[in-house]
């Protein structure tokens, strides 16, 4: 059985690769190595945009290599990398984008779509605990965020 991607990464490699992102940290290898089958590389060239604001969402992307910027209303959010994800709240819901991410350079993603994540959540709960875990550790951020300029 031929376990190598285009990009020549392993499965074990790609379990690695979910392992070093917050969102999956704490989950354990077995559920990884199904998750690493919900992964589809998807390659984007410097300038495309991978999402767009105000665009329904169904997947989230994983950056293997390259980079890329996250605005909002063209004030730039983050410019992320290598082993970071955005998307992924859209792994839950279908709302519409909260902001456009434009390739900075050449990249190679890893998309997981919503409907096959779906299908592994039902059967492996813990997945949906990482994820919540993750979402909780943002929106008490976002509200400390939110409190600092008040108490200045």
């Amino acid at each position: 059985m031929d376990t190598q991607a285009v990009t020549g990464l392993l499965l074990i490699e790609r379990v690695l690769l979910l392992k070093s992102l917050s969102i999956f940290r704490d989950t354990p290898e077995n559920i990884l190595a199904e998750i690493v089958h919900l992964m589809v590389e998807v390659h984007a060239q410097e300038g495309k945009v991978v999402v767009r604001e105000g665009e329904p969402g169904n997947c989230m992307y994983i950056i293997q290599e390259g980079k890329v910027r996250v605005k909002k209303q063209q004030q730039l959010l983050a410019t992320l990398g290598e082993k970071e994800f955005f998307g992924e709240l859209s792994l839950l819901d279908t709302e519409t984008r909260s902001a456009t991410v434009t390739a900075e350079s050449d990249c190679i993603l890893f998309r997981i779509d919503q409907e096959p994540f779906y299908d592994l959540m039902e059967s492996r709960p813990e997945v949906v605990r990482e994820l919540f875990k993750i979402l909780s550790k943002r929106i008490r951020s976002l509200n400390q965020q939110l409190l600092e300029p008040a108490s200045r």
